[in-house]
């Protein structure tokens, strides 16, 4: 039983001091290789260095034939007859030709019509849409115009014509 004990003792003891420095030197010595190593090795700005002068230069090109592709004349499809014009001469092309156009008058605007209740109307002829301009059904009719007469209302069948737009709107002094 005495093998068994000292065996025991062995096993729990603490390792020896030159053992805990053995190791503490091993990791000094490979931090001293991987310093060494590294340690004189660029940390990289080269490389952002030329890939920024690589975007300055693409930049730069870029930019070029964009003006030159603005300012100058030149094919663009030969065998279709596409040329490319200067962009100073496209815009006084497009004003000469506009101020030639006589502007076309502006149609009427429509205005969408509000929903009619569906249990309000129990006949066809009171549930026709109401021509433009025309009161909802429900509304208040006035008493008189001012000719002193009852205004007329349009048969639900026919649709009056639009008024023909204005040229323009009438200035006030």
């Amino acid at each position: 039983m005495a093998d068994t004990e000292s065996l025991r003792q062995v096993a729990h003891s603490r390792a020896p001091l030159s053992t805990w420095f053995g190791i503490v030197l091993l990791f000094a010595l490979f931090g001293i290789i991987v310093l060494t190593v590294i340690g004189p090795a660029p940390r990289g700005s080269d490389y952002e260095e030329t890939r920024a002068k690589k975007r300055v230069d693409n930049l730069k090109t870029s930019r070029e034939e964009a003006t030159k592709a603005l300012t100058t004349y030149g094919w663009i499809d030969k065998n279709k007859g596409v040329a490319r014009i200067p962009i100073e001469r496209a815009m006084k092309l497009t004003v000469t030709e506009l101020a030639r156009q006589k502007p076309a008058p502006a149609g009427p605007i429509a205005t969408p019509q509000p929903p009619a209740p569906a249990a309000a109307s129990p006949s066809p002829a009171q549930a026709s849409p109401a021509p433009a301009g025309a009161p909802p059904p429900g509304a208040a009719q006035p008493a008189a115009s001012p000719s002193g007469q009852a205004p007329v209302s349009p048969s639900p069948r026919t649709t009056p014509s639009p008024a023909p737009p204005s040229p323009a709107p009438a200035k006030t002094p």
